[in-house]
């Protein structure tokens, strides 16, 4: 055991003559300090101070740790370097708590406060930094063995606070830079995009969402750097804005209705009375339903009793489960509106024909009637029918461009990742091909003229925005400066796929839903600890996880550790950061103004 044990810093030989006179000196006092590392527990730490003997203007000198303890501790710090990795891979990559990092250390001898974890964690991610900018030449060495690298550049946020702004290597999964940005702006990207391209070299192409701030920086680095090179806009983010387009408005009025008429509500009450009123019967009255399902008997006819109440709760709960007629995949290739008006008509439809014979129990037959009352106000011309007519017509439309772009709800044994892969270059002209054949089907099925308005305008609109952006849907095929071809993804769903999981696990870490607090304190460096997770990139950085203690001690050895960081986010952001907001809330800031405004002379 090395506990408690006292580790004295050997001096060098140029420390045991004056730097001045070079004469002897004389050792004037020794600090003593507490160290701790992982593989040597606690232990104390001597460093020595000399004075020359001749007392000349050489003053005391500090004598410099050996080699080998520099190895293990940061100057000046306690904790030693397997310390500080433990802590930042347990935070950010294994993303646990900061009680369950305590408390697997303790079994390791090393004693930590929540305090004391969150601040190795941060300087875990000033040292992943700075080894990721140091070891830049050979990332960028591995990114040209592939021909080249396709950038993907995207941001995420949550309530419009935290934004992350992050540059992603698409072929080898790599994020090679991450900020924090105040808004998505043009001007803020941009520079971000030439500190990626100076330290990787330029990519080969670039994969965006269809915002106007990314558009405008992708084509400005593009043209100031005169690159030939595609920028390619994401076939999903295209397709979920010519769906938004075409559907926004009338799905959310059909919502409107919906609510106008309390819809949703009073199924949701006509359920939870009838399960109410079948009380310990329920179960029973289940098993029941069942029964009736698979009857042989196919009159459209109620049952008596616990039974027919049974029924009619099955009916209006179908109702409300209409989000099940959809994908979960959101609004445009989910219309859940369009969906709860096809099951409210089918379950209207359906109680007229039961209700033909009145049922015989007479509570069976007002729960019945209630349900028909109900969803009767939804058989309606104006306002439910027309729009319901509309927004099916366009959501037909919609489908038939995501079915030429082939971009269709995915299996349920795909991720959406992997639904979304890049595909061969055979496909992608299948997919061009079937676009363009689509697009040639609408101008001649236009019509020019006549009552079919709202047809005109959605193929009018969906033909804009093909036109619009024909010159970024294609060219996913690029040639390597190796030689070669090979094809970048279509879509932007790897980098949202990091994303995505990125906030799910710290979700999980943090157990709160809404992320917006722990995004706006998170450091950006955290989206670089992922890379860890890739035995490439590690293989690059430092050999294996287990060194990358060594490598960080090599980093201070070389001075390559800059605590600074960019604070120019702050100056032009939009919201006020947290100190700034911390003091604008200030009562007496409020004071001091409200003091000067009633102290104002009144004007004559």
């Amino acid at each position: 055991m090395t506990a408690g044990v006292l580790v004295t810093s050997e001096s060098h030989a140029d420390t045991e003559t004056c730097s001045a006179c070079g004469g002897p000196t004389r050792v004037q006092k020794t600090r003593v300090r507490a160290g701790v590392t992982l593989a040597h527990g606690r232990v104390r730490i001597g460093l020595t101070v000399r004075r020359c003997r001749a007392k000349c203007r050489g003053g005391a000198r500090a004598a410099r740790p050996s080699s080998e303890l520099s190895a293990l501790f940061p100057a000046r710090a306690t904790f030693g370097y397997d310390v500080i990795v433990r802590v930042g891979l347990d935070r950010f990559l294994r993303y646990r708590q900061r009680d369950e990092i305590r408390a697997a250390l303790a079994t390791e001898g090393v004693d930590l406060s929540e305090a004391q974890v969150s601040l190795l964690g941060r300087r875990f991610l000033v040292y992943l930094e700075a080894l990721h900018r140091e070891r830049a030449p050979k990332l960028r060495a591995a990114l040209a063995a592939d021909g080249g690298w396709p950038m993907h550049v995207d941001a995420t946020g949550e309530d419009g606070r935290g934004t992350l702004l992050v540059v992603y290597a698409g072929w080898r999964g790599w994020v090679l830079g991450a900020w924090k940005v105040p808004t998505e702006r043009a001007d803020i990207i941009l520079p971000r995009l030439r500190q990626v391209a100076e330290r990787f070299g330029p990519p080969c192409a670039i994969m965006r969402d269809l915002g106007r701030a990314v558009t405008e920086a992708s084509a400005t680095f593009v043209a100031e750097r005169r690159l030939s090179i595609p920028i390619l806009a994401c076939h999903m983010h295209f397709l979920r804005d010519v769906g938004s387009d075409l559907m926004r408005s009338k799905h959310d009025e059909l919502r409107g209705h919906f609510r106008h008429f309390k819809l949703l509500p009073k199924l949701r009450c006509l359920a939870r009375d009838l399960g109410r009123r079948l009380g310990p019967a329920l179960p029973q009255a289940r098993k029941d339903l069942e029964r009736w399902l698979r009857a042989e008997d196919r009159r459209h006819r109620f049952p008596a009793g616990d039974q027919g109440l049974a029924v009619v709760r099955a009916l209006a709960q179908w109702v409300l489960d209409f989000p099940s007629d959809g994908f979960d995949q959101g609004f445009p290739f989910d219309v859940p509106m369009l969906d709860l008006y096809d099951r409210s008509i089918e379950v209207l439809a359906a109680l007229d024909a039961f209700l033909r014979t009145a049922p015989s129990d007479a509570t069976v037959r007002g729960a019945a009637e209630h349900l028909h009352r109900i969803l009767r106000p939804i058989d309606s011309e104006v306002p439910f029918e027309r729009i319901a007519h509309v927004l099916g017509s366009r959501r037909t439309l919609f489908n038939e461009l995501r079915d030429a772009l082939r971009l269709g709800p995915r299996p349920a044994h795909l991720t959406r990742r992997r639904a979304a892969a890049a595909g061969t270059k055979v496909e992608l002209d299948e997919v061009r091909a079937a676009v363009k054949q689509l697009t040639r089907a609408l101008r001649r099925r236009r019509p020019t003229r006549g009552p079919a308005q709202d047809t005109r305008r959605g193929i009018d609109l969906v033909l804009d925005h093909l036109d619009r952006h024909a010159s970024n849907l294609w060219g996913h095929a690029v040639r390597l400066r190796k030689g070669g071809t090979r094809t970048v993804a279509r879509t932007n769903n790897d980098l949202e796929g990091f994303f995505r999981d990125f906030k799910h696990d710290e979700r999980r870490r943090s157990g709160r839903r809404i992320l917006t607090q722990d995004l706006e304190h998170l450091p950006p460096a955290a989206a670089l600890a992922r890379n860890l997770a890739r035995t490439d990139y590690v293989e690059i950085l430092s050999g294996s996880l287990t060194q990358l203690p060594a490598a960080f001690a090599q980093l201070d050895a070389d001075g390559q550790v800059r605590t600074d960081t960019d604070t120019s986010a702050e100056m032009v952001s939009r919201s006020l950061p947290t100190i700034d907001r911390d003091l604008v809330r200030n009562d007496e800031l409020f004071q001091r103004i409200n003091a000067a405004a009633n102290s104002r002379a009144p004007r004559r």
